[in-house]
């Protein structure tokens, strides 16, 4: 390459004042580039740093911390009295490599995955974006008491206890722990001690955790059908196998599943609020199924994700509460009734796993956060919770309402609905002559996150319908983006 040409890529290099990325970076970033792709060759002289820095119109140490750090990473080399040069000592094998093209590729490859791996990658969906319209289990983001909140943060954060500043408890800060289980007693009739209580990341950590506590590779772990895909993604990631129990109107069927897999682990139920269908599980079954579970000492993990929001009387009682036996995990999340970025979650066992479980959580992490589940506590302990999910259950309940006849009133014949007593979410039926994985690809497109039904079985369906979060979506947005979906729906419909 000519004197000429490379004076001329120097000439027209420019940095984007608009880009989120620091000048400095840009800088290295476009230096470094011309170098492995031959436009600048080795030996070549670069302008002094108050030349380039007056071409480029930046301050002049913009341009010295990119030519540090070019020369720290080998790129750059500068000599005493004679200014800065392109590194003589760059491998030439890599330089004939960039120059070719020769750069990796984002096509496929043949990597030596792991079973586990290989049995999980068919279950991966498109990443989901939370945020957007109708997505199910987002709730209500604007109307949380965020100066209650940070009120009680700042209380923590200006004079922290040392112990919160060291560390924390296997399974939680002790304050939290408190809390939750008299939150639970009251709202949920969980039977616990604080001791019992184990603070997790999520509600799929605490899946995750009983699954890997009960589970070898090849065991038989029984989950609804329709079901939650983090328990099925969970199940495969232990290398068990997941046998799909067909749900009716009474939820779990424990004759079928006895059928199908006598020998099941496990079973992985969400008997309050099934997800997603939304039936309760009926007594008679509730209470077979802990016979069940005492008769041939196995375990049940109870989900209980959104049961504080119903609609019609109080909140059921768990099945952890009817449990005599000790038989019963308990996993339940903060994600619906305060925000999924809190990163809380929460695990009951029995007193008799709690060593286990500590056991297990201290080889995944350690502990958790200590501050914010101070502050946690004392949200829980003073009220605050209790208030906003009354709140929140009175406005998601006229947010149902309005959805349902709009749903009724605009979509007409293509789908039938019928209200939740509890949730955050409806099961929208569709015709079917229109694929309702279709509609979900479409709805992305225009913004909204409507999940198809028949993604959530295992096994082939005729189930054709839609999942829609009702609770995160302002009321006047949705005329709008009812319209929008019937226009999907013609879209899809055959013509006659």
């Amino acid at each position: 390459m000519s004197k000429r040409m490379k004076n001329a890529y120097l000439a027209a290099l420019s940095l984007d004042g608009d880009d989120p990325a620091p000048l400095h970076q840009q800088l290295f970033l476009k230096l470094r580039d011309a170098i492995l792709e031959g436009r600048l060759t080795s030996g070549t002289r670069l302008p002094s740093s108050r030349m380039l820095a007056k071409d480029l119109d930046v301050s002049r140490n913009t341009v010295l911390s990119a030519f540090d750090q070019l020369t720290a990473e080998g790129y750059m080399e500068s000599r005493v009295g004679a200014g800065s040069f392109v590194s003589r000592q760059l491998p030439d094998d890599l330089l004939t490599r960039m120059k070719s093209g020769d750069r990796p590729e984002n096509g496929p490859r043949d990597i030596p995955l792991s079973r586990v791996a290989r049995m999980l990658l068919p279950t991966a969906s498109p990443r989901l974006y939370q945020g957007r319209a109708f997505a199910p289990g987002t709730p209500e983001l604007g109307l949380f008491p965020y100066e209650d909140w940070a009120r009680l943060l700042a209380r923590h954060w200006r004079n922290p206890k040392r112990e919160y500043l060291v560390g924390n408890p296997v399974g939680g800060s002790k304050v939290l722990r408190e809390a939750l289980a008299n939150h639970l007693g009251q709202s949920r009739a969980v039977r616990c001690d604080p001791e019992q209580v184990i603070v997790l990341s999520g509600s799929q950590q605490a899946i995750h955790l009983v699954i890997k506590a009960f589970a070898e590779p090849g065991d038989p772990i029984w989950m609804e059908e329709p079901g939650y895909p983090g328990t099925r993604d969970a199940i495969l990631s232990s290398g068990a196998t997941p046998v799909p129990v067909p749900v009716d109107a009474e939820g779990f069927d424990l004759a079928a599943a006895r059928k199908m897999s006598p020998d099941a682990r496990l079973a992985c139920i969400s008997p309050s609020h099934q997800y997603p269908l939304g039936q309760t599980m009926s007594l008679p079954r509730r209470l077979d199924l802990l016979q069940w579970a005492k008769e041939e000492n196995r375990f049940i993990l109870e989900d209980d994700y959104d049961s504080e929001y119903r609609y019609t009387g109080r909140p059921l009682s768990s099945l952890q509460g009817l449990d005599t036996d000790n038989r019963v995990l308990y996993v339940g999340t903060m994600s619906k009734v305060m925000f999924s970025g809190l990163r809380v979650g929460y695990l009951v066992v029995p007193p008799d796993l709690i060593d286990v479980f500590l056991a297990i959580r201290r080889n995944i992490d350690g502990h958790s956060p200590s501050v914010p589940e101070a502050a946690l506590a004392d949200f829980i302990s003073e009220g605050y919770l209790s208030g906003h999910i009354r709140r929140m259950r009175l406005l998601y309940e006229q947010r149902q309402k309005i959805l349902i006849t709009l749903l009724r009133d605009r979509l007409g014949p293509l789908v039938s609905v019928e209200p939740e007593a509890s949730g955050m979410h409806l099961v929208v039926r569709l015709d079917r002559r229109i694929p309702d994985k279709r509609v979900e690809a479409e709805a992305q497109k225009h913004g909204m996150m409507l999940r198809a039904l028949s993604g959530f079985y295992q096994n082939p369906t005729p189930a054709n319908g839609l999942i829609m979060g009702f609770a995160g979506t302002h009321e006047k947005d949705m005329p709008q983006l009812v319209d929008k979906l019937a226009v999907i729906l013609a879209s899809l419909s055959p013509k006659e």
